[in-house]
């Protein structure tokens, strides 16, 4: 135990303007601090808000930016305060890796507070630029750190660090993980694709998507009870009422009276997807349900130790796509189509991060 006297250099891959194009960099790994877990990467998953940030597509970016914030690793080193965890652990690191000093922070609901520091294009306490999991190593506050369950591969955990815990948050605040209850999953991709497999360990889950394309993928390889596509006016109206909640994961602009048409009295509309535009509905589609439209942004550090937890008993693990470093530009540009089942992993232990 202790901390590290001194900086290193590290190598990640990163993109240095808006063109998004990532190529290897060298930077300082900041000094391990008494609280603070420095981790050798060993995994790293690839989202979509990857591609948002890399693009500027938010305007809050910040170059030379390396990404990544579905991050497995293995512990090489502990602060001399740190009490959860011990040097050859297997741990996590989600979105945020800082703040822990205002109110949601002190609620366990840290992905709500207004001060968090995030994993990457950001400012750390220190006042040096925080960067993500696309390199061999990170150090991170043991307060935004989880320990991963034992006989859990770390290519299948890492995409549960930000899509699992992104749809288990919704359905644990909003009380909707008991029994008996109908659910949809709106977009099949990264965090739908999860979005069913645990949604579908609660209950029945139903599959909306803008074509048919998809349902053998959602009916057989997925678990999915129903399947609707939603430019089928007839199926759409046969199915109306019939949901207590739709998790709605599509980062485009789209319409929402589709979907809220489906909702039972008091269903809930959780938006999942991160638009940089405004959305729209007629207020009588909610009035005269009493249905709501909410939002829920990743989880807690609570949530996402119950969610791993849950994803092992419950034997659920991400479809993934294995890929080397040298990879992640060709990969962000099929993500970008859509042409992925249904997450890409970075194998960052086994990658060459200078070619």
């Amino acid at each position: 135990m202790g901390s590290l006297e001194t900086e290193r250099k590290i190598v990640g891959w990163a993109a240095t303007d808006s063109t998004g194009h990532l190529a290897p960099y060298t930077y300082s790994l900041r000094d391990t601090g008494p609280e603070d877990v420095d981790i050798k990467v060993i995994s790293c998953g690839v989202c979509h808000t990857d591609i948002h940030q890399i693009k500027k597509d938010l305007g809050m970016s910040h170059y030379p930016m390396v990404p990544g914030h579905e991050v497995v690793g293995e512990v090489v080193e502990v602060g001399s305060d740190v009490t959860k965890f011990n040097v050859g652990d297997v741990v996590g690191v989600g979105v945020i890796v800082g703040c822990k000093n205002c109110h949601p922070c002190k609620s366990e609901i840290e992905q709500y507070c207004n001060k968090k520091i995030w994993s990457y294009s950001d400012v750390y306490t220190d006042g040096k630029p925080t960067q993500g999991g696309f390199a061999a190593s990170m150090v991170v506050d043991q307060k935004f750190v989880v320990k991963i369950p034992d006989g859990m591969a770390a290519e299948q955990v890492a995409p549960l660090l930000c899509a699992g815990v992104t749809v288990y948050s919704p359905l644990k605040h909003f009380g909707l993980m008991e029994s008996g209850l109908r659910g949809g999953i709106l977009g099949l991709g990264g965090v739908g694709h999860m979005g069913v497999k645990i949604a579908k360990a609660m209950g029945h889950v139903t599959v909306i998507s803008s074509s048919d394309k998809k349902r053998e993928e959602a009916m057989e390889h997925l678990g999915a009870d129903e399947y609707l596509v939603s430019s089928d006016v007839e199926s759409m109206q046969k199915a109306a009422d019939q949901l207590d909640y739709i998790i709605d994961t599509v980062p485009v602009v789209h319409p929402l009276e589709p979907y809220l048409s489906l909702l039972k009295l008091d269903g809930k509309l959780i938006l999942m997807g991160v638009i940089n535009a405004p959305l729209q509905f007629v207020s009588p589609m909610v009035m005269l349900g009493r249905k709501s439209i909410t939002g829920s942004f990743i989880g807690s550090m609570k949530e996402t130790e119950e969610m791993l937890e849950f994803c092992k008993e419950k034997g659920l693990a991400s479809m993934i796509e294995v890929i080397k470093m040298d990879y992640i530009n060709t990969a962000f540009e099929r993500l970008e189509k859509n042409d992925v089942r249904y997450r890409f992993v970075v194998d960052v232990a086994g990658s060459k991060l200078i070619p």
